[in-house]
């Protein structure tokens, strides 16, 4: 049985750009950084990694990672005062979250969301706690 996922990987083409984009998140840097070719970054009980390519590998559309952030709406501001421009403005959705969308320098679609009741949100669990 899966438990959960251990990491997300995004090729980018400028480390620096990426690595700019994903600390406005607030995501934590592990290791690597702006002249890494691998970096990676804690997020909640798993990773985000970022893996440079040359800028003749191509890719295109392939999804949306969502992850969850306790405040969507200071998130969505802080990308907005870091000069980023969100796909959406935050909002609440018909399945119970308050979310918004937007696309990062490599063009990998993010959405950032929140519970909008107390009894969907994440609980922490005693190994989690405290983390």
């Amino acid at each position: 049985m899966i438990h959960s996922i251990s990491a997300v990987t995004f090729a980018t083409h400028d480390m620096a750009v990426s690595v700019a984009f994903y600390r406005v998140v607030g995501m934590k840097l592990l290791r690597g950084g702006e002249t890494a070719s691998f970096t990676t970054f804690h997020v909640g009980p798993g990773y985000l990694n970022l893996i440079l390519q040359p800028t003749t590998k191509q890719w295109s559309w392939w999804g949306r990672a969502i992850f969850y952030d306790s405040d969507p709406d200071a998130l969505h501001s802080r990308f907005v005062a870091a000069g980023y421009r969100p796909d959406t403005a935050p909002r609440d959705a018909s399945w119970g979250e308050r979310f918004f969308h937007i696309t990062d320098p490599d063009g990998h679609e993010l959405s950032f969301a929140w519970p909008l009741t107390v009894s969907l949100r994440p609980q922490p669990t005693a190994r989690s706690a405290g983390c």
